[in-house]
């Protein structure tokens, strides 16, 4: 079964890849001429969406060369961002009810797929506090990169 699921997130992943759709979400949030926040805000809703249909690596391989002018012209840190980008894209694989993860957990756990999104709630809304926690205080995922270069 977890095979299927990830047979199917592939093809699904190389169709939206030939359509262009995730690269044409991308730059028509570099359109909307948002702050920096506002931006944040704007890409991590994008990111939930497209992790609700294709894995990780996917939406940054898909996004990526869209999203990084973008973010730098906004003056956003690219080590910053790349921690961001991890954290909002684990928190969208697990969005309650049509992560991609949660599938792969309703497969191996044999439990209905509404059961998987409340037991799995919780750590989407730690993941959320954990991506308010990165826009407040970028601080946070930068002071080891900060450390190690002084």
């Amino acid at each position: 079964m977890v095979s299927f699921i990830l047979a199917g997130a592939a093809f699904l992943s190389t169709a939206m890849g030939f359509t262009g759709i995730p690269r044409e979400l991308a730059a028509w949030v570099g359109t909307l001429g948002l702050d920096k926040f506002e931006l944040l805000l704007a890409l991590t809703l994008l990111f939930i969406i497209l992790g609700c249909f294709l894995d990780g690596i996917s939406i940054v391989v898909l996004t990526a060369a869209v999203i990084m002018p973008i973010t730098q012209q906004a003056g956003i840190d690219p080590i910053w961002f790349g921690i961001f980008i991890v954290v909002v894209i684990e928190m969208s694989q697990i969005t309650p009810p049509v992560g991609i993860n949660l599938f792969i957990l309703q497969s191996m756990t044999g439990r209905n797929i509404w059961q998987v999104a409340v037991a799995a709630f919780p750590f989407f809304l730690l993941l959320v506090v954990a991506t308010i926690l990165l826009i407040l205080f970028p601080e946070i995922a930068t002071w080891l990169p900060d450390t190690i270069r002084q």
